[in-house]
């Protein structure tokens, strides 16, 4: 099962690491980071988020060379425009009313000199405050329409949407079995996205010019 629970990270290691770019702003890295498996393999990653007590454990497990406490707000007062290859917000704004996750997507533009990556649920899917942390919250939820017409390339991910609920937990029983009809209906969920628990979002830019980490 190891093998289909690995896609997610698979599929971001090839938009990183095998597009070669050196590096990487994540956004809302929480305390474990999706690309805790592979960031060492990118020469510089900076984790970023707003809740203290995630970087510090982010920070425990060397996932990144360096952190930002950030008001997710006001990401301008922190970097610069064009100073990552890539800016990545993986369940981040999901967290946000609408016209703010709309407004924080298009300062990660900024950020980015050479690729945005999102990763959000298909749709709105409710979920409460965890592990005290108030960020953890869902306000909005983006579909594939909306997200194409942004300009991003949309993958499905997490297989077909109805298996999972609050969490991308399984909603059946016995979940051992119905985890690995999930992860076996990947692969279609991957290609056609509207039929997907989450989706991941690409977005690529001409080169510019770098700028630097305030």
């Amino acid at each position: 099962m190891n093998a289909f629970r690995n896609q997610y990270p698979r599929l971001l290691e090839k938009e990183l690491v095998a597009a070669g770019l050196d590096s990487v702003l994540d956004v809302g890295c929480g305390s474990s980071s999706p690309i805790r498996s592979f960031s060492k393999k990118i020469p510089l990653t900076v984790g970023a988020d707003g809740f203290l007590p995630s970087i510090e454990k982010s920070q425990a497990q060397g996932i990144h060379q360096k952190y930002v406490q950030v008001d997710f707000r006001n990401l301008e007062n922190y970097f610069q425009e064009k100073s990552f290859d890539a800016v990545i917000a993986l369940d981040v704004i999901e967290h946000f009313e609408k016209p703010e996750a709309i407004a924080l997507i298009q300062k990660l533009e900024k950020i980015a000199k050479k690729k945005v990556v999102l990763f959000t649920p298909h749709g709105f899917l409710k979920q409460g405050v965890y592990d005290q942390n108030q960020f953890q919250l869902h306000r909005c939820g983006f579909d594939v329409s909306e997200l194409k017409k942004m300009g991003y390339r949309v993958l499905g991910v997490h297989g077909l949407k109805p298996f999972r609920g609050e969490y991308a937990d399984i909603r059946f029983k016995p979940k051992k079995f119905w985890t690995l009809v999930s992860w076996l209906t990947q692969p279609f969920a991957q290609v056609f996205p509207k039929t997907a628990f989450q989706l991941l979002a690409i977005k690529e830019f001409p080169a510019t010019e770098a700028g630097a980490l305030k």
